[in-house]
């Protein structure tokens, strides 16, 4: 076990929290204000924006794959225009797996924070809004900083979803080496070849990440309530 151990190449989890961290982030960007336009709104379109946003979670992985794939290949209009004006290909490379997890992690995301604003004191967002504070100082100023566990939440279940990944990667990125080989694929391979051995350490690995990252956000938002409670 040590020795198939010291051999195994751990690349593809690299890659895999490099997808994570950078899908995180720019879904952190564009979640933010969905998710308080989300909370805010009474607008009859609200039911819709929320079930699109949601679809996702439903979809298979396989079906959102596929059509990102048709979306973003050299013969659709969006993936011709990057490769003849930016020479820009969106398919088959480490940019097509941060495009695709964007998508398909954006729920885990944007519901959170929505549940997290929806949750907030009225009275707050109106002081500030009395103050003279704008929307915007008042999202980041007063809105984020009251919602931590929200916020902590969506940062990690989102980070943690892309980690494993696989059928929407798999479709837009392949398996190419140190580039669109992740962690999920690497043991998809695995599997494949029968080498379960190495696949149940790479398999061990994600479960144990899994269970820490989700005790991590049990163990915080406990806190939390905890200390709300003594209030």
């Amino acid at each position: 076990m040590i020795e198939t151990l010291s051999q195994l190449d751990f690349t593809p989890f690299l890659l895999s929290f490099k997808l994570a961290l950078l899908t995180t982030l720019i879904l952190f960007v564009i979640s933010v204000p969905l998710a308080w336009y989300l909370s805010q709104t009474r607008s009859k379109f609200k039911p819709f924006l929320e079930a699109l946003t949601a679809l996702p979670i439903v979809l298979p992985p396989s079906v959102l794959g596929f059509y990102i794939l048709v979306s973003l290949s050299q013969n659709s209009p969006l993936g011709a225009f990057f490769d003849e004006t930016f020479g820009i290909k969106l398919v088959f490379n480490f940019t097509a797996l941060v495009i695709a997890s964007c998508f398909y992690s954006l729920p885990f995301m944007v519901q959170p924070l929505q549940g997290g604003f929806e949750s907030l004191n009225k009275n707050m967002l109106e002081a500030s809004y009395i103050a003279g504070k704008s929307n915007l100082i008042t999202v980041l100023k007063v809105a984020l900083p009251n919602i931590k566990p929200a916020v902590l939440t969506a940062l990690i279940i989102t980070f943690s979803h892309t980690v494993g990944e696989f059928g929407v990667v798999l479709m837009v990125g392949g398996s190419i080496p140190e580039e669109t080989k992740v962690a999920s694929v690497a043991i998809y391979e695995m599997v494949e070849m029968m080498d379960y051995q190495s696949a149940h350490i790479y398999a061990g690995i994600m479960i144990l990440m899994s269970f820490l990252v989700l005790l991590s956000v049990y163990v915080f938002n406990g806190r939390q309530s905890r200390k709300f409670g003594r209030f």
